[in-house]
């Protein structure tokens, strides 16, 4: 199972979050984000992605969900390893709701947000919500989309996107779109970061999502 790491909740939780970080860096990456939430009843936890050789980065070996084969992002994209991390999410967040029955949201930035839109299609046991920041929808998840039906959907991407472009985003959320779904789209004058105004739409939408479980 995956490792993480996890971060004092001061009241009773009400739901579990988890955040899965960008290419390179780790789960205490996403940490200071979570913290600027308003919502102070929810349990965050932050997973570390497996140790890998990224082929964009010269076969280095980093902390990434899958691999990477150039800057376009849908060239050879690497399905197999895309969803072997999903499943890793899955059964990460299936093994900390336990028996508490906590409902779930799924968080990602970059490599993250693609991850946790994979492993939504694929079916998070209590899942309610999903949030992208700065990623993009995968192509091994569009024969899936009915599994994000019912879901809420939040995705947020810079329009100075240097790494993912806005227009992949963009699409990602026109896709949804275009199968029925409802996204709330968020677009910020930023490059592949997370700004102030990104967390407190967030939080906004993090606090409507769990007003209705």
């Amino acid at each position: 199972m995956l490792d993480y790491h996890e971060s004092p909740c001061p009241e009773r939780p009400v739901a579990l979050m988890l955040w899965l970080h960008g290419l390179g860096a780790d789960g205490y990456d996403l940490e200071p984000a979570a913290d600027m939430l308003a919502s102070r009843n929810v349990r965050h936890v932050f997973p570390h992605a497996p140790v890998r050789p990224v082929t964009i980065n010269r076969g280095m070996s980093m902390r990434a969900w899958f691999d990477i084969a150039a800057p376009d992002l849908r060239w050879q994209e690497d399905g197999d390893g895309m969803l072997v991390s999903a499943r890793q999410v899955i059964e990460l967040a299936q093994a900390l709701r336990g028996e508490s029955g906590l409902p779930v949201v799924l968080a990602g930035f970059s490599q993250g947000a693609v991850i946790s839109l994979a492993a939504a299609a694929l079916g998070v046991p209590g899942l309610v919500g999903v949030a992208a920041l700065s990623g993009y929808l995968p192509q091994c998840v569009l024969p899936s989309l009915q599994g994000l039906r019912g879901l809420h959907l939040f995705m947020a991407h810079g329009r100075q996107d240097e790494v993912v472009p806005h227009a992949l985003g963009k699409a990602g959320c026109e896709a949804l779109e275009g199968g029925g779904l409802r996204v709330c789209w968020h677009e910020y004058a930023m490059p592949h970061t997370i700004c102030q105004q990104e967390i407190v739409d967030l939080s906004n939408w993090l606090d409507s999502v769990l007003a209705g479980v």
